[in-house]
C-alpha cells in the first residue's frame, strides 16, 4: 500500500519560493515525488538541473505547442543528448486557445517529439487545449510505442472514454475542486482507476481552498481528497492507486 502522493506535473522551475521550502511543504503534505515539465528552450537547463540535484524530483523535456516556432534541430539534439536524465517527453501537444494561426506548425512539432519519445521508449505527456480531435488523431496515427498521459485533462466524459480505450492515462488537477467544474468532476467519477494520476500544474490552477493563490506541489493532496469524495472511496485508496500508476508510467 502506497501511503504517499506524487505530483505528476509541477512547474517547480517557476517557483518563487526556495526549492528547499517547496520540498519541505511537499513532505509535510505527504507528497514524496514530483515531475517537472519543460515548456521552452530557456528553462530546459533548469528543469534538468533540478531533476539531477534532488532525488525526489524528476525531469521531462519538450517544447510547448505555443512555442512551436522555437523548435529546431538544436533543440532536438539537446533533448536526445540528455535523454537518460529524463522520465518523459513533455509537455507537448496542441493548443488552439491562444493562437490558431500556426496549427500546422504545432502539429509538425508535436509529431517530431512523438517520434523522439518512441525512439527512446519514453512516455508522452500531452498538452491538449481546445484541440481534442487533432490531438487524438495525431497520437493514433503517429505514436507507435509510447505510453500517453493527457496532462490537466480538459475533455468531455466521452472523450476520456475514447482516450482510455487507447490505453492512455488521464491526469486530473485542481480544476476538479472548483464548484462548477461539471465536466472534470464527471471524468473523475468515471475514469478507470488504473488510468488515473494526479497533478497540480503548479503554479497554475490552484485547488480549493487556496484558489486564487499560487499553486504548490503539496496541494495535490486536495485533489486526491476531492476525487475521494466524488467517487465515495477512501482517500487511502486514491493515494495508493494513483501513486502506483505514476510510478509504473514514469518508471520512478
Amino acid at each position: 500500500m502506497k501511503d504517499y502522493l506524487i505530483d505528476t506535473h509541477a512547474h517547480i522551475d517557476m517557483s518563487e519560493e526556495p526549492i528547499d521550502d517547496v520540498l519541505a511543504q511537499m513532505n509535510e503534505f505527504g507528497v514524496k515525488k514530483a515531475i517537472i515539465p519543460s515548456v521552452e528552450i530557456a528553462t530546459m537547463e533548469k528543469v534538468l538541473s533540478l531533476g539531477q540535484k534532488y532525488d525526489n524530483l524528476y525531469s521531462m523535456l519538450g517544447i510547448f505547442p505555443t512555442e512551436a516556432k522555437t523548435y529546431s534541430l538544436e533543440v532536438e539534439n539537446f533533448i536526445e543528448t540528455n535523454i537518460e536524465k529524463i522520465v518523459a517527453i513533455g509537455e507537448i501537444g496542441l493548443d488552439y486557445y491562444w493562437d490558431k494561426s500556426f496549427k500546422d506548425l504545432q502539429k509538425e512539432v508535436f509529431i517530431k517529439q512523438i517520434k523522439i519519445a518512441n525512439k527512446f521508449k519514453l512516455p508522452i505527456v500531452v498538452h491538449d487545449r481546445e484541440a481534442h480531435k487533432d490531438t487524438y488523431d495525431i497520437l493514433k496515427e503517429h505514436n507507435k510505442s509510447s505510453e500517453v498521459l493527457f496532462h490537466c485533462f480538459s475533455g468531455s466524459l466521452e472523450f476520456m472514454k475514447e482516450c482510455v480505450k487507447q490505453g492512455w492515462y488521464i491526469a486530473i488537477g485542481g480544476v476538479v475542486t472548483f464548484k462548477n467544474a461539471k465536466n472534470i468532476k464527471e471524468v473523475a467519477k468515471e475514469v478507470p482507476l488504473d488510468k488515473l494520476v494526479l497533478e497540480t500544474d503548479s503554479p497554475y490552477l490552484t485547488p480549493v481552498p487556496f484558489r486564487g493563490k499560487t499553486n504548490k506541489p503539496a496541494y495535490v493532496r486536495y485533489i486526491a481528497e476531492e476525487i475521494s469524495k466524488i467517487r465515495e472511496i477512501p482517500l487511502e485508496e486514491i493515494i495508493d492507486i494513483t501513486t502506483s500508476n505514476a510510478e509504473r508510467l514514469f518508471k520512478i
